[in-house]
């Protein structure tokens, strides 16, 4: 398969996931090496296999009981990542919304036998993630089946793992912190990189003004000042030979899309070494927002009081905090009426932090230093991308449902991030973390262009170049609205309104 080829497999009919965990397939697929067969339909489970099928991996023993599609991307012995979307447990909209913000059970599940049957017995597998810090891994496990999946792959005598990457878990109300938890972390720990130079960051005008995951801004901008651009990640990451990308297809408030490029902030080990935007406007050399003015500069100043509130005072501050906050979205606005924090199609920074995780993925060494970009045998980062039930409008955390019934798979996370942004409607050459990712010179991501990306499909008007394919036969996604009209493939870049 040529990283150049994206394949997209579209449902028939519409039927959604599967509802019970482990989410066996229902029919007995002559390569199938568990001992289990489901009697509830699963679609998604054939999805996946068509996927593998379209590609024309291993195509001259499909149907037969010897087929190994992925034999031929990974080797027994070696240890497999599969990296899905697990942000965050619920949706504050809908109890049943998870299914349009987390990478769903039953795809984990379709992937992880065909990672298994390429290993052939030897070498392991490990489902991990660092969801958002106010995140409950366990009540993730839950909705998503994946304790069961665990129980039934450790009957089988395959070796599997999940693992919460995280260092910390926060409890958070009324949008502010009020507890934090320390957590085991990753058992295999964390390693420091330092892109420097290599970094997207290297030249950008941000240092000193960059703001993370957390309120104290000091930490975020240490780490990417005096020519340092730094990552804290993943030990288990790192030590995996294949990163499998599991994403979830949706829009985002701060890069536009979230598929595979996005998904890797999750490898990171704290997210406040991870700049989200850039304080100011543009006219001062930040992304914060459009345009600060005299209001946004007094909200601004307030926030950051509380904040160091919370930080100096634990026990009252966050109570403050809470007060501060209601009070001020009144006055100032609601978050998802007022463009801030970011969010908006002017965010010029959380797209090269991305991009620098990708760089990592791709290159880094368990010893903190990068391979050279000739060198052989560095890590491979594939994707196949859970759209069935996708997420437009406010996303990441609270969409609005989307049923495609579509599966995208390709080898390069590049270009099936281009795909995705070109199937939902908007252009790629519009969203910086896509445009962007084709144009990595010291590290580079994808040695090509997106237009020269090829689809593969079982959806006749797709099976064409990338950029051939009609605006009608495409979906539609509504966008985040500080990205709306901006990112559509018929939309011009106008500012929107402060």
């Amino acid at each position: 398969m040529n990283p150049k080829d994206v394949i997209i497999i579209q449902a028939q009919q519409l039927s959604g996931y599967p509802k019970n965990p482990p989410f066996h397939p229902c029919d007995d697929f002559p390569e199938y090496c568990l001992n289990q067969i489901g009697s509830e339909p699963n679609s998604v489970y054939q999805q996946v296999r068509d996927c593998f099928r379209l590609a024309e991996l291993d195509s001259s023993r499909f149907g037969t009981p010897e087929w190994n599609p992925l034999g031929e991307l990974i080797n027994p012995g070696e240890t497999v990542l599969l990296k899905p979307n697990l942000v965050k447990e619920d949706h504050p909209r809908d109890p049943n919304g998870w299914q349009y913000v987390l990478t769903h059970g039953s795809v984990i599940r379709a992937v992880a036998d065909y990672v298994w049957l390429a290993l052939q017995g030897k070498g392991k597998i490990i489902v991990a993630d660092a969801p958002q810090t106010d995140s409950s891994f366990k009540e993730i496990e839950q909705v998503l089946g994946l304790g069961q999946l665990r129980d039934f792959y450790n009957s089988q005598d395959v070796d599997f793992e999940i693992v919460d990457l995280r260092s910390e878990e926060w409890t958070n109300k009324d949008g502010v912190i009020v507890e934090r938890r320390k957590l085991a972390g990753d058992p295999l720990g964390y390693i420091a990189f330092d892109l420097g130079e290599r970094s997207e960051f290297s030249g950008h005008a941000g240092a000193d003004k960059y703001y993370g995951a957390d309120y104290d801004t000091k930490e975020i901008n240490y780490h990417h000042s005096g020519g340092r651009h730094e990552y804290l990640i993943s030990g288990t990451a790192m030590h995996a030979d294949v990163i499998f990308s599991l994403p979830k297809l949706k829009t985002h408030k701060k890069a536009g899309i979230t598929v595979t490029l996005k998904n890797l902030v999750g490898i990171n080990g704290d997210k406040n070494w991870l700049p989200h935007h850039t304080e100011g406007d543009p006219a001062t050399g930040g992304d914060e927002r459009p345009c600060l003015g005299r209001k946004g500069k007094t909200e601004r100043s307030i926030v950051a009081f509380f904040r160091n509130l919370s930080l100096k005072a634990p026990l009252l501050g966050p109570r403050f905090h809470r007060i501060a906050r209601k009070a001020g979205s009144q006055l100032f606005g609601d978050t998802g009426d007022v463009i801030r924090s970011g969010n908006w199609w002017g965010n010029d920074t959380v797209w090269r932090m991305c991009l620098d995780l990708n760089k990592i993925a791709l290159y880094g060494r368990i010893d903190g230093f990068l391979k050279p970009p000739a060198q052989e045998h560095r890590r491979r980062h594939y994707a196949l991308v859970d759209g069935i039930i996708a997420g437009e409008g406010s996303g990441p955390m609270d969409p609005d449902p989307v049923n495609t019934g579509i599966l995208l798979f390709g080898l390069n996370p590049a270009s099936v991030d281009a795909a995705c942004a070109y199937i939902m409607g908007f252009d790629p050459e519009k969203i910086p973390i896509v445009k962007n990712a084709f144009h990595c010179s010291s590290l580079p991501i994808a040695e090509w262009g997106w237009k020269d990306i090829s689809i593969i499909s079982n959806t006749q008007e797709w099976n064409t170049f990338l950029p051939s394919i009609a605006d009608k036969a495409t979906f539609h996604f509504t966008p985040h609205y500080g990205w709306k009209d901006n990112i559509e493939r018929n939309s011009m870049h106008n500012k929107p309104n402060d």
